[in-house]
Order: structure tokens, then C-alpha cells, then sequence
């Protein structure tokens, strides 16, 4: 099969098109022609070495965590055929290839509204964004929660099943972003260009920080008293709060068909919409690597595999 593999860790000059063996699915697993695999920060960030400072012990090794594909060989309830979309763990990626052996427990049947490229699109930003707003932050409606880095990825799903929950929310962003914001249900935007958010903002009830760097401990500044602050680009753990009356916390993303249907509901029922795509033929993985990088992409980008 083709695929996008590494045989070194480094910048996206090491990611390699080529040939690679076909995966062999063990016990309780399926074979998946992959059509579609999306492009994720942690991607780039075990390309480089950056994610959770851990390296890569074997090599080729084929990077990618969330896809959309067919099922070519059969396992546990699914059959030849079924067209299905997952994610796959840290550690155990390999979507950056045309086919990909993976436990059917943790991937769920597409449904034929969604395209290839809208299933991958939500896999991973999707599971992210709900539980990191429904279970981590326990986010209430009436409640205000401010979603850095609004038109990435995770922050657009976020947004909208916020709004859905019947949040206030605002976020930050770029002056290019704002009216895709506003079409997502943003209540208020702030442009990080020209405003510092701390300057203007105060007593929110939540925060979902999804920027890093030092966004990530200022965010701290605007949480009211006994309010909380979810942190998914900081590194594997939540950064520690520097006040006792603010809790830090890091959303444990269960892989699990379970929680892909949730996020299936969500989008059936019109409470999210899929995020703006960006596509790219997978041997222009490169290339894809550096836009994500810059990470100043809006919505998410999609490799077309087959």
C-alpha cells in the first residue's frame, strides 16, 4: 500500500511517500481501505518529537490518528463494505496510508449524509469537543465560557456545542475568522491581532484553551472564582493553575464507537456542522504539514487518500 511514513523524527522534509506492507488484522479487528484521514496538531508534534516529549522506538513508522474509509476485511459486528470512520490512540497511529487494521470496537458506521472527508473531518475535533465541554468542564447553560483559538479545528466544534448547551460564548480570533465565527453561533469575538483578551474580559465561568503557549497560563486571569479551564495544547498534562480558586484540567479523549455516535447525534440533529476543509492529496503530506504548523488554518485539514 502507499503511505506517508517516517524513518526519522524531524521537520516535514522526514515524511516519506512510499510503499509500505499491508496491515494484518489481529483478533477482533477489521480491515479499512482508508479514503479519507484528517491532519491533527499531534501529528506534527510526534513528527518532530514534541508530543508528551516521548520518541518515536520504531521505524518506518506511519503517522495519522483519525480516518474514513470502507471496510475490506471483515471483524467482531462489521462487515465487507460498511463504510466506517475512527480514531486510533496515541501510540497506535498508521492513517496516513491506504489501508489500516483497527479493533471495530472503537470505530462507528458512517452515515451516507457525511462525505469521507466530513467523517474525518470530526473524528478526532469532534470527540475532542464534546468531551472537553460536556464531561470535563461540565459546561451549564446560562453559563459563559471563553474558547481560545475559535476557528481551528476542536475550538469550531467546541463553539457550537457550547451554543447548543445553551452557553454565552466567546472566543479569539484573527479579523479574517470573524464572520465564520458569527455563522458558528459565536456570541462575541475578540481579535487577538489588536486586543489583549485579559484587558477586556473578565469572570467567565469556563475556558477551553486550544492555543498554547503562553495563552495558555493567561487564560487563568479571566476565570471567575470557582470556575474552571480545560487545556488540550499545553502537553499531556493540564498546566498546574496558579490560583487555588480555579480548577486545570486536561479531557481524557475516549477512543469508542459510543462516543463518535454522540458526536453522530450532534451533527444528525444540526447542533454542529462540519468544519471548513481544506483537502490535500496525501503525497503532498509536506506540504500539509506545514499549514498545519503555522496553525493558522481555519477548520481542519483533509487528506483525500483514494
Amino acid at each position: 500500500m502507499k503511505a506517508v511514513f517516517l524513518d526519522r523524527q524531524g521537520g516535514p522534509e522526514v515524511l516519506v511517500y512510499g510503499d509500505q506492507p499491508d496491515p494484518v488484522p489481529g483478533p477482533g479487528m477489521v480491515c479499512v481501505d482508508i479514503h479519507a484521514a484528517s491532519v491533527n496538531a499531534a501529528d506534527w508534534k510526534v513528527r518532530s518529537g514534541q508530543y508528551d516529549g516521548g520518541t518515536i522506538d520504531r521505524f518506518p513508522y506511519i503517522l495519522g490518528r483519525d480516518f474514513s474509509g470502507v471496510v475490506s476485511k471483515a471483524g467482531a459486528d462489521l462487515s465487507v463494505g460498511e463504510e466506517v470512520f475512527g480514531v486510533l490512540a496515541a501510540g497506535q497511529e498508521g492513517t496516513y496510508a491506504e489501508r489500516v487494521a483497527v479493533h471495530g470496537s472503537i470505530i462507528a458506521r458512517k452515515p451516507p449524509e457525511l462525505s469521507h472527508l466530513q467523517a474525518a473531518a470530526i473524528a478526532l475535533t469532534g470527540l475532542t469537543a464534546k468531551i472537553a465541554i460536556e464531561d470535563t468542564l461540565e459546561l451549564q447553560s446560562g453559563e459563559t465560557i471563553l474558547v481560545q483559538g475559535g476557528a481551528g479545528g476542536v475550538a469550531s466544534m467546541a463553539i457550537q456545542i457550547a451554543r447548543h448547551l445553551g452557553a454565552r460564548v466567546i472566543t479569539t480570533a484573527s479579523p479574517a475568522n470573524h464572520d465564520y465565527l458569527e455563522t458558528l453561533g459565536a456570541d462575541e469575538i475578540i481579535d487577538y491581532t489588536s486586543v489583549d483578551f485579559t484587558e477586556v474580559l473578565s469572570g467567565v465561568d469556563a475556558v477551553l484553551e486550544t492555543v498554547g503557549d503562553d495563552v495558555a497560563m493567561r487564560s487563568f486571569d479571566v476565570v471567575a472564582p470557582g470556575g474552571r479551564a480545560a487545556f488540550i495544547a499545553s502537553g499531556p498534562q493540564a498546566p498546574a493553575s496558579p490560583r487555588a480558586d480555579v480548577r486545570s484540567l486536561r479531557p481524557a479523549v475516549g477512543r469508542d464507537r459510543p462516543h463518535l455516535e454522540r458526536v453522530l447525534e450532534l451533527v444528525a440533529c444540526g447542533a454542529v456542522r462540519v468544519p471548513e476543509i481544506t483537502e490535500y492529496p496525501l503525497e503532498r503530506a509536506r506540504d500539509a504539514h506545514r499549514v498545519s504548523e503555522a496553525r493558522h488554518l481555519r477548520g481542519k485539514l483533509v487528506f483525500r487518500v483514494q
